[in-house]
């Protein structure tokens, strides 16, 4: 979430639908129910309000939600506080939330400088016990997932807008995806403790939606080691954060 110069565009997801289901497996994956309550959360990069919307309004988990968002899409607006940015700087005082989501907003946000802004300030305003989601598509997924192109974020920054052109897809490729190993340095260096998710998230992913197809069969009878292993190739990144001791 930097400031939106003209080569710069939002991509929010703006299906609900599709926004409370994200919200369930988040709050499965960080096993959110079993945290003190009430609980003071930051949603980084809002889109449409569908997360935040969902958290505010939990029939038994009592949320107090603060989303923000360089631009204002919302489509759900009610039960919590919204702060419209004008960069990665957060609004906000040290130490201030127990949970930071952060989905699918750092690959938005500008270079590598912009990112460890990014993640420093998410580690500046966590508390020592707070823990924090980041999601970021992988560089190396076959089909970049905001242009719908094979091979779009292998291919060197600089040739990706003439590809995006050639295709008839965009004319700026306005996006950084990160590679595993990028990232983990990147955490490791805001100061961050992580622990990558994705065997889980896969597996929540098809639990949430009822999958009971070929996929959900050859998943159940893989061990989460060896899904691990994998992590690398899986075309989201995802990851649990707490701050180092």
């Amino acid at each position: 979430m930097a400031s939106q110069p003209p080569d710069r565009w939002p991509h929010a997801v703006l299906d609900l639908r599709s926004r409370r289901l994200k919200a369930l497996k988040i709050e499965r994956l960080l096993n959110l129910s079993a945290r003190p309550q009430p609980i003071r959360m930051l949603e980084i990069g809002t889109g449409s309000g569908g997360i935040a919307h969902y958290f505010a309004s939990h029939p038994t988990i009592a949320y107090q939600v603060t989303a923000v968002d360089v631009v204002d899409q919302r489509q759900l607006r009610k039960g919590f506080d919204f702060r419209q940015v004008a960069d990665t700087t957060l609004p906000f005082s040290n130490d201030r939330f127990d949970v930071v989501i952060t989905n699918h907003v750092i690959e938005h946000v500008g270079n590598l400088s912009a990112q460890r802004h990014h993640l420093s300030e998410m580690h500046r305003v966590m508390n020592p016990h707070a823990i924090a989601y980041l999601a970021v598509p992988n560089r190396w997924a076959l089909v970049e997932p905001h242009y719908r192109l094979a091979f779009l974020s292998w291919i060197p920054r600089y040739l990706r807008g003439p590809f995006l052109r050639m295709m008839h897809r965009g004319v700026h490729y306005d996006c950084e995806p990160l590679s595993l190993r990028v990232l983990e340095n990147l955490l490791k260096d805001a100061g961050f403790k992580y622990r990558n998710l994705g065997a889980r998230a896969l597996r929540e992913t098809l639990s949430i939606e009822g999958d009971k197809g070929v996929a959900a069969n050859i998943a159940a009878k893989l061990s989460d080691s060896f899904l691990d292993r994998l992590a690398s190739f899986i075309p989201t990144l995802i990851y649990r954060l707490e701050l180092k001791s």
